[in-house]
């Protein structure tokens, strides 16, 4: 089958596009093999290529988290979906015996494994993953739409609704939009009423995230974050920040949180290492969270969002398969605004 895939880690140059790949077999009973019709790109992915610590690959390597596709064998134990469904992936695996699986928190798992980084990936033509993971999506639904959801969404709603909590009328905070997780939070936020800023170094993504809802917009490069938020809040700062950027960010974050104020983070794209003052953390009584993927439930929620139309992701670009390196390039760059979708067949 056709498939991107990497040998060894490194920089971009490690990407091959392969028609040989050998095609995934159904292997345990509650398997399902999708027909991958597109695939979206995500941050993950190029840490991937990079080599993540822990993580070890095979030749081979097909990359990739997110995808949609269409049902082409089941095991003998799925009920849930049929041969020509529809479907939209989850991206992450869990064993669902443990402890936290038990208790519906599927992130926890001690055998969680996320496609692309620990389990072949979506970046092929065919897919294997549990019949839990996979849910029917309407032909109203566009693959490459469908393509762009799931990972992304997923954080992001573990963030807003179950981590952060944010409520009607408070003032959340999310930086650097554009990329697929700030896009989506923006987008979550809003449905729950709060009132979002978003930054940018990017004057041209700030007046699109303006189109997206985001009310109050602010370029890192030109602006002092927490200053402006500050000062354009009578001193209280904001309830909730959502921060995916790391090093770069963290002390301006923290700046723009007012008392009580709830810090939630899913990634460190700038750097893993942060510095923190003690003091302002106790004294503001600030809570800081960490959050990963979603459970089986939240992916439930959010593809009703998607049938509903009410959680819709921007697509920057699309590519075909044989120009994924291309692909890659255009989300390394850091110009996107949306996803970076690839397309693989059926489309």
């Amino acid at each position: 089958m056709r498939a991107l895939t990497i040998d060894a880690h490194g920089e971009l140059d490690q990407l091959r596009f392969r028609t040989d790949a050998p095609a995934p077999a159904l292997v345990a009973p509650d398997d399902v093999r999708v027909r991958v019709c597109a695939a979206a790109l995500n941050h993950l992915d190029l840490w991937v290529v990079k080599g993540v610590p822990g993580v070890h690959i095979t030749p081979g390597w097909i990359l990739g988290s997110d995808c949609t596709g269409v049902v082409d064998a089941i095991g003998e134990e799925v009920s849930s979906v049929s041969v020509g469904d529809r479907v939209t992936v989850n991206p992450g695996v869990s064993d669902r015996t443990c402890e936290y699986c038990r208790t519906g928190d599927n992130p926890l798992c001690l055998k969680y494994a996320i496609l692309g980084e620990h389990r072949p990936g979506t970046l092929a033509e065919y897919l294997v993953v549990p019949a839990a993971n996979v849910l029917p999506i309407p032909t109203s639904i566009p693959f490459v739409t469908a393509a762009a959801f799931p990972l992304t969404t997923l954080t992001a709603w573990r963030m807003v609704v179950t981590r952060a909590n944010v409520r009607a009328t408070e003032e959340v905070l999310i930086r650097g939009i554009g990329g697929g997780v700030a896009l989506a939070s923006l987008q979550i936020a809003k449905l729950l009423g709060a009132r979002v800023w978003v930054t940018s170094g990017s004057d041209a993504k700030l007046e699109r995230a303006r189109l997206l809802g985001a009310d109050e917009v602010l370029n890192h490069r030109t602006q002092d974050v927490a200053r402006e938020i500050r000062a354009r809040t009578g001193k209280r700062g904001v309830d909730v920040v959502l921060d995916c950027v790391g090093e770069a960010t963290w002390a301006s974050s923290l700046g723009s949180l007012g008392k009580r104020g709830r810090l939630v983070t899913c990634g460190g794209t700038s750097g893993p290492l942060l510095e923190t003052d003690v003091r302002k953390l106790f004294w503001n009584q600030w809570t800081i969270m960490g959050s990963t993927m979603g459970s089986d439930d939240e992916f439930a929620r959010i593809v009703d969002e998607l049938r509903a139309g009410r959680l819709y992701p921007p697509v920057d670009s699309t590519f075909p398969l044989e120009e994924g390196r291309q692909a890659f390039e255009r989300l390394q760059s850091g110009q996107q605004f949306g996803k970076v979708v690839i397309t693989v067949a059926g489309s």
